[in-house]
């Protein structure tokens, strides 16, 4: 008989058990899955390019993301980091996947670009220790739709954690409607049904802004479709979104 409840972690470690472990993406337990996904660097994956987000591209050159330090959550094979790098940006760079950072590491070498200390594991678990803010941006290109409900609580936690006062948050995420991708099921209907998050969630921008209803925000929109001679990556089934932290009083 288990009865060893006693803190949130242990809450959010129960929930996190009532998905399949073959559908987990968001934790330590879905670093294979990554792996393998980032294998083939050949393969023709719209974000294996090597270009920034277009909105990361906005908030950097039209001025809204100030500050000099920045964390990359989910990063891939560093397109974003190395993007912000190359602008000056002192970068921490974290991904479950250590394929995934290996390639981002051999961009990074091949493109001359310093600045970056890439980081294998979960954020989660690294907050307040490999990844110490405050960061004067925190940007998140599509990990954010891959937790789980309960999950969005460790995530808030730790942008309360690591972003700074005044500090801008950046994220891309799908978009439901229009045909786009990620499950529009309810938050409970995972919990019924827990089989896996069925390729990502999709929110709507009334979603997102009440989740993040603790920032200011400073965009939100769809992102840009952007070419392929274009030189940012940019997708119109995703949102593009802002918020900025609150200076302390």
């Amino acid at each position: 008989m288990d009865r060893n409840i006693r803190t949130v972690d242990d809450v959010l470690a129960l929930l996190d058990g009532l998905f399949a472990p073959e559908a987990d993406r968001w934790s330590q337990r879905g670093a294979g899955w990554w792996d393998a996904f980032y294998a083939d660097r050949s393969r023709p994956v719209p974000f294996f390019v090597a270009k920034p987000d277009e909105n990361l591209v906005r908030l950097v050159e039209s001025g809204p993301a100030g500050g000099r330090r920045a964390l990359d959550l989910g990063c891939g094979p560093g397109r974003n980091a190395l993007y912000l790098a190359a602008r000056g940006f002192e970068v921490d760079a974290v991904d479950l996947s250590s394929t995934a950072v290996a390639w981002a590491r051999d961009r990074a070498r091949e493109t001359g670009v310093k600045g970056v200390r890439f980081h294998c594991g979960d954020a989660f678990a690294l907050a307040g220790t490999d990844l110490t803010g405050p960061y004067d941006l925190v940007y998140d290109s599509g990990c954010f739709h891959h937790l789980p409900p309960h999950r969005r609580v460790s995530y808030l936690a730790m942008l309360e954690r690591l972003l700074a006062p005044g500090g801008l948050f950046g994220l891309t995420c799908f978009a439901a409607g229009d045909g786009g991708m990620g499950s529009e099921l309810s938050d409970a209907d995972f919990y019924r049904e827990g089989a896996g998050l069925r390729g990502g969630l999709a929110y709507t921008p009334e979603a997102l802004r009440e989740i993040f209803s603790g920032l200011t925000e400073v965009e939100l929109r769809r992102m840009r479709d952007e070419l392929e001679e274009s030189e940012c990556f940019g997708e119109p089934f995703l949102w593009a979104a802002s918020f900025r932290r609150g200076e302390n009083p």
